[in-house]
């Protein structure tokens, strides 16, 4: 059977109350009994009940996260600094993956709701209707993280998506590119959407007429971004530039270039999104625009633990600055 409390306070000759105490970390302590019912604990390999303790205090210091695709470097990255925060003020994660399926993610959400979590932080392409009825009807706080929120209404934590692709998109037409492809995510998805208005107004400050041949929605994934490419130097009149809606599909556009014995930055030029470590392993390495993966979710965390906590909040809706890595997909812009 397992080590109770009970079994604690019974072996180190104190109450159950200055067991609990300890190991709350409580200071009303004597150092003596302290360093012995900590001994005494080691010595039986007690192991506190967190259900127990969650049914006591109506909180069970765990977060639910729900990741679109944990294998995925950029998503990978958010959850590094999600668990760094929640490390930081004693939450635990449980991580599940949606696959981007909406009755997937409306599950998972119920899912973790029943499990009795003291916060969610979903990251997801879309908030729908089904999903803002369950977030605005929550007992607990949710955040949304790289996740817009199309009426401003629920917390988020992102970047400016359409600014970030209009900056890319307007770089290359500077340097006087006219026939600029763009390989994204479908635009039912409300961050390929975001890419793509971002594409379109730069396009039209320039005075670029939108060629929808140079316009391709894919799975976002390497291998179809090979497709993807290959069948855009098919046109009778290919592209001199590619802006990928994340990395992974700007290094799928890099090699399908590559094979059909082209050079870039020379004869195209790549720009990718995220920033993520594959951009520095592919050759040449790619131009990305930074998303600060990491910061998002740390910010995503802490604003959670604000809400969870009711501390005083000024913005709900944090946008984070963004930037463009200049690397050698592209030729190096003109100072």
């Amino acid at each position: 059977m397992s080590v109770t409390i009970y079994d604690v306070a019974r072996e180190a000759g104190v109450s159950m109350a200055t067991v609990s105490r300890v190991i709350n970390g409580s200071a009303n302590v004597k150092p003596s009994t302290r360093k012995k019912v900590l001994r005494v604990i080691e010595e039986l390999g007690y192991r506190p009940n967190a259900v127990a303790r969650g049914l006591a205090s109506k909180k069970t210091t765990t977060i639910g996260v729900i990741l679109p695709d944990i294998s995925s470097a950029f998503f990978a990255e958010l959850a590094r600094g999600i668990e760094d925060i929640a490390n930081m003020y004693h939450y635990n994660i449980i991580l599940s993956n949606s696959d981007q399926n909406l009755d997937k993610e409306l599950k998972l959400i119920n899912n973790l709701l029943e499990k009795q979590v003291d916060g969610l932080l979903f990251l997801g392409g879309n908030v729908t209707e089904d999903h803002r009825r369950i977030f605005t009807t929550s007992p607990i706080p949710i955040v949304l993280v790289a996740t817009a929120d199309p009426k401003h209404e629920l917390p988020s934590v992102r970047i400016d998506l359409k600014k970030a692709s209009y900056d890319a998109v307007s770089f290359l037409l500077g340097k006087g590119h006219t026939r600029i492809a763009f390989l994204s995510e479908s635009f039912q998805n409300a961050m390929g959407r975001a890419r793509y208005e971002g594409y379109v107004e730069a396009l039209k400050e320039y005075q670029v007429p939108v060629n929808e041949n140079l316009i391709m929605e894919i799975y976002p994934t390497y291998e179809m971004a090979l497709k993807g490419t290959k069948t855009l130097l098919s046109l009778s009149v290919p592209p001199t530039a590619i802006f990928a809606a994340n990395d992974e599909i700007a290094v799928g556009a890099i090699h399908s270039i590559q094979d059909q014995g082209l050079k870039v930055p020379q004869d195209i030029e790549v720009v990718g999104f995220d920033n993520t470590r594959i951009a520095e392993m592919v050759r040449p390495m790619l131009t990305s625009v930074v998303q600060p993966m990491y910061d998002i979710g740390a910010v995503s965390m802490r604003l959670l633990t604000k809400l969870i906590n009711q501390e005083e909040i000024q913005n709900m809706e944090v946008v984070l600055p963004h930037r463009i890595e200049f690397r050698q997909s592209t030729s190096q812009p003109t100072v």
